[in-house]
């Protein structure tokens, strides 16, 4: 289910041509090669977002406007033209005294499932001198369906699964229901009641900034629970911390209303680090009022 990851195959002539943001153009070579900037990469599709952009560089500017055409490779793609999206226009112009362009292509946000893994290959046609060697003259797009961020799609009723639990349950559950409210003062941010032992609340803050890379984070020094709750005896003061991983990050998902939390759980002895208990893995997803009625009644959770 994670589409978060990037696809980046970018050669040191398509580095260089992007650093045209700056408004200096820097030529490695003379010989000029044109092509897509990513050979593959993931872009989002969002509700308010009309159209996605796709670079096309070159590695020399020349002082007159250069056209080139765009073609679909449909044998190398699973959307569907005019149902998944449309490109703007089947040609990009690069123009005079610039070496970058954009493929404008508008994905079909209605059309595509939170799930669906979708890909485009597109294709530059053009005069094969221009081709780079080894690099090729094609690029595929993978459109990752992104809905709207509404904290209040994270509050209500969540499942929480958790590898802490697993290992460290008394009872051997390794699942709780447990309930989550957005924070009164603190931006993008829940409360979850009771999360991994009853009297013992933690926060999270989400960052929906990037579209494609939708982290959750933990506060530093949250206290989780007792030690006695899962240990049976106390190494440090009695408490257990909870923070962010340190070798995984966190993701959420709004189109599905669940997260991939990593957190990493320690004891303290007066305000020192004593030990790391672990990096443990935890789902949390959220439910409808009548679901958790029935998790309730039939799981006894």
């Amino acid at each position: 289910m994670k589409h978060i990851i990037k696809y980046l195959t970018i050669t040191l002539f398509a580095a260089a041509a992007l650093c045209s943001c700056e408004e200096k153009y820097v030529t490695y070579s003379d010989a000029e090669y044109v092509m897509f900037a990513d050979t593959l990469a993931a872009y989002p599709v969002q509700k308010d977002v009309d159209f996605i952009s796709i670079p096309v560089v070159s590695t020399v500017i020349k002082d007159y406007d250069r056209t080139f055409g765009v073609e679909i490779i449909d044998k190398e793609s699973n959307a569907i033209e005019t149902l998944h999206y449309r490109l703007e226009s089947n040609t990009v112009t690069i123009k005079a005294g610039e070496n970058r362009a954009d493929v404008r292509l508008k994905g079909i946000y209605d059309s595509i499932e939170a799930e669906d893994s979708l890909v485009v290959c597109l294709q530059l046609v053009m005069n094969q001198n221009l081709e780079m060697p080894l690099y090729g003259q094609r690029t595929k797009v993978e459109l990752v369906k992104v809905c709207p961020f509404d904290i209040n799609d994270f509050s209500g009723w969540c499942m929480f699964t958790s590898m802490f639990l697993y290992q460290y349950s008394a009872t051997q559950s390794y699942q709780r229901l447990i309930y989550t409210e957005p924070h009164p003062t603190m931006e993008n941010t829940i409360i979850c009641r009771n999360w991994m032992a009853d009297g013992y609340d933690v926060t999270m803050t989400f960052h929906p900034e990037d579209p494609l890379d939708r982290v959750v984070t933990m506060a530093q020094d949250q206290v989780m629970s007792d030690e006695g709750s899962f240990f049976g005896t106390v190494y440090g003061d009695n408490n257990l911390y909870v923070k962010n991983s340190s070798l995984n990050d966190s993701y959420f998902y709004s189109c599905g209303k669940y997260l991939f939390l990593w957190c990493e759980v320690s004891v303290k002895d007066l305000g020192d680090i004593y030990g790391t208990v672990g990096h443990f893995y935890n789902v949390m997803e959220w439910v409808s009022d009548e679901e958790a009625d029935r998790l309730k009644r039939e799981e006894g959770l």
